[in-house]
């Protein structure tokens, strides 16, 4: 694969189920296979759909979510260079210092893998039950992204915001990335414009038809933040599966998407393979096939 284009593999969360062994088959074949990294999706709780007859939300309490640092933590130790990127954490509904230590944790553990996505999310039901205001989750969100860098690079530091107070405190150990990378996800306006200002980098999800439309729009959110042309980068969510409410798709379009998205001047894609009715070892099989095609 071309290694200044990153290829990657959406964990398949929902799907994979609980063995630990089935799980780290799978990191290594997608390593074996030579993908750049594993993106993590992130979800604490599921509601109960039965007692909200409103809900139009993907997922419900049914849907199988392994929390994204600690599964990091279990691969940073199986895997020995695939990235471990999570795609991306709640972070509003999350106490920052504690994300950090985490996060600091992970990155030790395996040697600098770690990238961060962070984003706003949607789901209420969470925020309640975390303690989480859910009004004010993106100006939370933007003070957070500031206090992870200071946290991440800072052996002690005193800060006073809207949303935090911290007194002449600090992180030990350190991350090995000071700071580690922070991509803002979702593809929103506000998404992509929170990604321009204050990101090491955007993960949204677009379908392929949009990559230079996307790119052209986000080079100009980028300028306008007064930040260097590239020095954001661009790695796009690829979905395979219907969980867009798209058609299933093949290998030979994951390819061409992966050559739209590097043509229009993007740095990377996940390929997600959730909700295309495989199983394990079919899963495996197309990601080697497209390992191999491309």
């Amino acid at each position: 694969m071309d290694s200044k284009f990153r290829v990657g593999v959406v964990f398949p969360q929902t799907e994979i189920g609980e063995d630990p062994f089935v799980i780290r088959d799978f990191a290594q074949a997608v390593e074996g296979m030579g993908y750049s990294h594993l993106v993590a999706y992130d979800h604490v709780l599921g509601a109960n759909t039965a007692s909200r007859p409103e809900w139009q939300g993907p997922y419900t309490h049914q849907s199988m979510f392994h929390e994204p640092l600690t599964l990091f933590s279990y691969l940073a130790g199986l895997t020995t260079k695939l990235g471990l990127m999570s795609g991306v954490i709640i972070l509003p509904q999350r106490q920052t210092a504690l994300v950090a230590k985490q996060a600091a944790n992970v990155d030790v553990f395996s040697h600098g893998r770690l990238q961060l996505g962070v984003g706003i999310g949607w789901n209420e039901v969470e925020y309640e039950a975390l303690g989480m205001e859910f009004s004010n989750k993106g100006k939370r969100l933007d003070d957070q992204i500031r206090i992870l860098r200071r946290l991440w690079t800072e052996p002690t530091f005193t800060a006073r915001t809207p949303f935090h107070t911290i007194s002449d405190a600090g992180l030990n150990p350190l991350p090995v990335q000071r700071p580690i990378p922070i991509f803002v996800g979702g593809f929103s306006e506000a998404a992509s414009r929170r990604a321009a200002a204050l990101g090491d980098g955007w993960f949204p999800a677009f379908t392929a038809d949009k990559a230079e439309q996307v790119m052209t729009s986000f080079r100009q959110k980028v300028a306008d933040a007064k930040r260097a042309p590239g020095s954001v980068a661009v790695e796009n969510c690829d979905m395979l599966g219907t969980t867009l409410g798209g058609p299933v798709r093949n290998a030979d379009a994951a390819v061409a998407d992966v050559a739209a998205w590097r043509k229009a001047g993007a740095n990377g894609l996940a390929l997600d393979t959730m909700n295309m009715g495989l199983k394990h070892d079919a899963r495996i099989a197309l990601l080697r096939r497209i390992s191999e095609m491309l």
